[in-house]
């Protein structure tokens, strides 16, 4: 299926209960933390995040848990799973419904250039629920980025995300990142060469997974109070080795 080298990192989620801890953190934000979201991101809880019948489920929920009206959760591999470059695959099925925001996406562990979006961001899935159907892959970074609304990204129509597993996938090399959907290659975002300000793609980034309520993006035309909860749901997730090192 693809040419990228031996797995090095994986979670299959042969278990039960809470995300391993061996292989994941939690963000734990207030809302409004980011993007104007409307969660709580939780920690260690199960109703929002748990691993049942060999599946992770990140669930967004409407229950006003510990005075929040929208709750979720947010987990990543920082610290824990940091990479420069390789293949990194998520098996997915997609949450519905106007205001749910879920993503499959990267961020700089060193922060070598600075806070966001210096050190960049990689976008290797986000679904916004007033455009069901529709997938996006991005990336960020200091010149263009969601903040000035030129950063580099592309739409790829898959209708039945929100009922179907998909593969949504990364190859990051040192001068390019290669965007698929199962098979298809959607995007390409080749190094310029004309430094970190373009290209900040050279150091350890980490994996995270979420699903936000509303926010900038998600909300844009509203939250329905009536859909919760909603889930993602992940079969696997897999980082195989590239060959190539820092």
């Amino acid at each position: 299926m693809h040419s990228i080298g031996k797995l090095i990192w994986q979670d299959e989620f042969d278990y039960s209960g809470l995300p391993n801890p061996d292989k994941w953190v939690y963000d734990v934000f207030p809302p409004g933390r980011v993007n104007n979201e409307l969660q709580a991101y939780t920690k260690e809880r199960l109703e929002n995040v748990r691993v049942e019948d060999g599946r992770l489920i990140i669930e967004a929920r409407r229950d006003g848990f510990d005075g929040n009206e929208y709750t979720s959760a947010r987990i990543k591999t920082s610290g824990l799973g940091d990479w420069a470059y390789g293949r990194f695959e998520v098996m997915a099925k997609l949450p519905r419904g106007r205001g749910t925001w879920p993503a499959i996406w990267m961020l700089s562990s060193e922060k070598r250039y600075g806070k966001w979006p210096a050190s960049g961001e990689i976008d290797i899935m986000e679904h916004v629920g007033y455009r069901p159907g529709v997938v996006q892959s991005s990336v960020h970074y200091f010149t263009r980025n969601f903040m000035n609304n030129e950063f580099k990204t592309k739409t790829y129509d898959l209708p039945d995300c929100m009922d179907n597993f998909h593969l949504y996938a990364c190859e990051w090399y040192p001068d390019r990142l290669d965007f698929f959907v199962d098979t298809v290659k959607i995007y390409s975002y080749s190094n310029p060469g004309t430094g970190w300000q373009q290209w900040p793609f050279d150091h350890s980034f980490h994996l995270i997974l979420n699903i936000a309520v509303g926010g900038h993006w998600g909300g844009k035309h509203g939250v329905d109070p009536d859909i919760w909860p909603q889930r993602m749901e992940v079969q696997y997730v897999r980082v195989y080795d590239s060959g190539n090192h820092r």
